[in-house]
């Protein structure tokens, strides 16, 4: 069968390349070998937000006394929480089902291989995925399509480390997390990164003893160093306990639990976990596609593709996390946008990955955009640096949520909002603003005009911009 273009992967990347295709008339396929929207809405971003959410509401209820009322044994039952963030993964996965079928995708169910240009070899699943939860019926199988455009949006999996692979009952990846017949007495979580630090929060705020390893020195290695280190410190009131440039130099089974060896220049020392959660990054699906076959090039376990995704290969694209950092589903869906329409030919404006937002939903939040103090300074760029603190803020004070900080990074010589970096409540919705505000090329003076809601946490925004040019009002 032919079609004028296939995807290969229904990720958040994958199935809205697909629907942007068909909007613009192309007969468009998908591909997909478990389950329509991929592992974020499947087995990452959503079902990890609804155990996040399930874990904030029974710390506020053990907390209610703080707000005048009362709320006694308070208790929860660790599968209804799991049942209900995958209730809400199958809630969104069929809504994905029903968007292709609305615009003309037509699913392939089945693994893909390139077999030659333009063409796509589709064999049934080999044993062992996980069961898709609501396949189409309309779904086509196995067979040989071809197409003059081919996408591959194959996303990525966990990375592992030698002597911590995921297995058995004691060593989870983030699908073993996310499934947890009861929440364990004591928990070891390898890797800081944003998925490490969303299991370490959820986890603690459920009553786990929980440990984090990082082999760097700053937790959350991608984010501004003070807001890490602001975050970290709220972390650790609330009861976990990090060990950074440390790295995992053994484990061994004693008593029911696991001994973990943690090597430092300085020295080790033996942690003992119930669970160890290994959270140290994905990489990109590319084996048992055939990459080889076409000689698509790639570098450091992704395929090499330029800003509009295109390979070495005519005709052959890549977008999402297979093409590389950041590995962010919504970096994956713009890209798919780009993609289809520079194949279309309506010349989109290539994805500045500067301005591509970055979240962690942990208690606290982290959020940011554009460039860290650091890396701005590192270049060269002379700053203006606004801070402001939560506690200054109205609404956060009435939430109970008063501490953290907004910063923000100027051009010191042309006002140009070079980054914005935020943790505390409720920010990976704040940080949209400062997205928006970076893509119209926003300047101090226009965010110094503006009215902000009061009383709202948007109002520590325009304050920290007002800090960058010492006219903070509530500071």
């Amino acid at each position: 069968m032919r079609f004028d273009l296939i995807v290969i992967g229904s990720g958040p990347g994958g199935y809205v390349a697909a629907i942007r295709a068909a909007q613009l008339g192309f007969k468009t396929a998908v591909v997909e070998r478990e389950h329509l929207g991929g592992i974020c809405l499947n087995w990452g971003c959503i079902p990890t937000k609804a155990l996040l959410r399930s874990a904030e509401v029974y710390d506020l209820l053990r907390h209610a006394a703080s707000f005048g009322l009362a709320a006694d044994n308070v208790r929860f039952d660790a599968q209804a929480v799991v049942q209900r963030s995958r209730d809400v993964s199958q809630r969104l996965n069929r809504g994905v089902a029903g968007l292709l079928k609305k615009n003309g995708v037509c699913v392939i169910w089945g693994e893909a291989e390139l077999t030659a240009p333009g063409r796509v070899q589709v064999t049934a699943p080999r044993p062992g995925r996980r069961p898709a939860p609501a396949q189409p019926a309309a779904a086509l199988g196995p067979g040989d399509y071809s197409a003059d455009h081919i996408i591959i949006a194959t996303g990525a999996r966990p990375r592992t480390l030698p002597g911590l692979e995921p297995g058995g009952s004691d060593v989870w990846s983030y699908f073993e997390a996310m499934m947890p017949e009861r929440v364990p007495e004591s928990l070891l979580v390898v890797g800081s990164g944003a998925i490490g630090i969303e299991f370490a929060s959820f986890y603690r705020l459920m009553g786990a003893k929980v440990t984090v390893v990082e082999v760097l020195e700053q937790i959350l290695p991608n984010e501004d160093a003070e807001i890490a280190l602001a975050a970290r410190k709220q972390f650790e009131q609330r009861g976990i306990a990090f060990h950074t440039s440390a790295r995992v130099a053994g484990i061994s089974a004693r008593d029911g639990q696991r001994q973990a060896t943690i090597a430092r220049d300085r020295g080790a020392e033996e942690i003992a976990a119930e669970k160890i959660i290994v959270a140290v990054g994905v990489q990109g699906n590319i084996e048992t596609l055939g990459l080889e076959n076409l000689g698509i090039r790639c570098e450091r376990g992704c395929i090499v593709a330029d800003a509009y995704g295109r390979t070495n290969v005519a005709g052959l694209y890549a977008i999402g996390d297979v093409a590389g950092p950041p590995m962010l589903a919504h970096k994956a869906e713009h890209e798919g946008v780009v993609c289809v329409e520079s194949i279309a030919g309506l010349k989109p404006q290539a994805l500045d990955r500067n301005r591509i937002p970055g979240c962690t939903y942990s208690s606290p939040q982290i959020a940011s955009v554009g460039l860290t103090e650091a890396s701005a300074r590192a270049a060269g760029r002379q700053l203006r640096v606004g801070r402001f603190p939560f506690a200054g803020n109205g609404k956060a004070i009435a939430l109970g949520e008063g501490q953290g900080m907004v910063k923000t990074l100027f051009d010191a010589s042309t006002g140009a909002l070079l980054g914005a970096h935020l943790v505390g409540p409720e920010v990976t919705e704040l940080v949209q603003g400062f997205v928006l505000a970076m893509g119209l090329e926003t300047t101090e003076e226009e965010l110094l005009r503006t009215v902000f809601p009061h009383p709202t946490l948007s109002e520590a925004m325009h304050e920290s911009v007002l800090a960058a040019y010492g006219r903070a009002i509530h500071l």
